[in-house]
């Protein structure tokens, strides 16, 4: 089986080089222009403002681009400062179950069925701040609620270790996993993001492995870091190593999602269709050293044995050649 059926990028990194007002068609348009790139998300409610969801579509469709999918954004609004879903005001927490709702329909009517959720703005920031127990509560019931109003769709969880909270509500593979199995929806799953499971202190293949074993492998972001905060650097730039045994993983897993390469061009003044087209030619070489290394005996029972100079060795063959 295929690691992936496409390609996704970060639709935002294409504002840089745009002058003047930046629509979403012309981000579209930018996007467009790399080699490669299959699909783009879309961010709900911003990238939605000022356009109709089947018009989104068609605009993706006149660029030979699919949809990956909708990611909800709730730093839009003030109000979810303090919580979106954990929100202490009762009101708050349902203006932001309802903005969810209204981003699943719209995601529906532009013919999509993957919406990724990342709760950045649940969490704490003081000892004291919050009752853990009551703030969990209302997590879990707010994931429950818009999984329950969409059921055919596939809701993901992308979880990160903090930012913009001090420490957020689902910030780890674990905690994740928990609150998934207590919601209890079948449509529920995780998107693991490179750089965030390496600053959680997590191993991504094994987070990877872990996910596939107790729930539902439903997104990828691809993007490397030095695991301090989210860097969003090119694909293999700092933890090449790590990249491929996550993509090896994925393939042993039976991943056949879309790769969607979570990077930051724009914070660095980048080109972002070169950077794009980067990061695509790296996971494609990567591809390459993964399959080599999926017909080789010797490395699965080197692993079997947890052998690690005979893995090292067989890996770093393949990737750089005999000494």
């Amino acid at each position: 089986m295929t690691i992936e059926s496409g390609y996704a990028a970060r639709l935002n990194a294409f504002k840089i080089g745009l002058d003047g007002d930046i629509t979403l068609e012309r981000m579209i348009a930018r996007a467009a222009e790399v080699d490669g790139l299959s699909h783009v998300d879309l961010n709900y409610p911003d990238h939605l403002t000022g356009i109709g969801a089947k018009q989104a579509a068609n605009v993706l469709a006149d660029c030979d681009l699919g949809l990956n999918g909708f990611a909800m954004r709730y730093y839009s609004d003030p109000a979810f400062r303090l919580g979106a879903f954990t929100h202490p005001d009762r009101v708050v927490r349902e203006k932001a179950i309802d903005l969810t709702k209204h981003g699943l329909d719209a995601m529906q009517e532009a013919g999509g069925d993957h919406m990724v959720l990342w709760l950045g703005q649940d969490g704490f920031d003081y000892p004291f701040q919050a009752d853990h127990d009551l703030l969990w509560q209302y997590e879990v019931d707010g994931i429950r609620t818009v999984a329950e109003h969409a059921p055919a769709v596939d809701i993901s969880i992308e979880y990160k270790p903090n930012e913009p909270r001090s420490f957020s509500l689902l910030h780890d593979l674990g905690t994740t996993l928990l609150a998934i199995d207590e919601a209890g929806s079948a449509n529920l799953g995780v998107t693991l993001d490179f750089a965030h499971v390496l600053y959680a202190n997590e191993n991504p293949a094994q987070a990877a492995a872990l996910t596939a074993r107790r729930s539902r492998l439903l997104g990828v972001h691809l993007n490397d870091g030095y695991g301090k905060r989210d860097d969003g650097l090119m694909v293999g730039a700092v933890n090449m190593m790590q990249t491929l045994e996550f993509l090896h993983t994925l393939e042993r897993i039976g991943y056949a999602g879309i790769l969607y390469f979570d990077t930051f061009p724009d914070l660095t003044g980048l080109d972002p269709v070169a950077e794009c087209s980067a990061n695509i030619a790296a996971v494609k070489r990567m591809k390459r050293v993964v399959q080599r290394l999926g017909s080789s005996n010797a490395l699965a029972e080197a692993m079997r044995h947890q052998d690690a100079v005979a893995c090292q060795r067989i890996v770093q063959s393949v990737m750089i050649g005999e000494a």
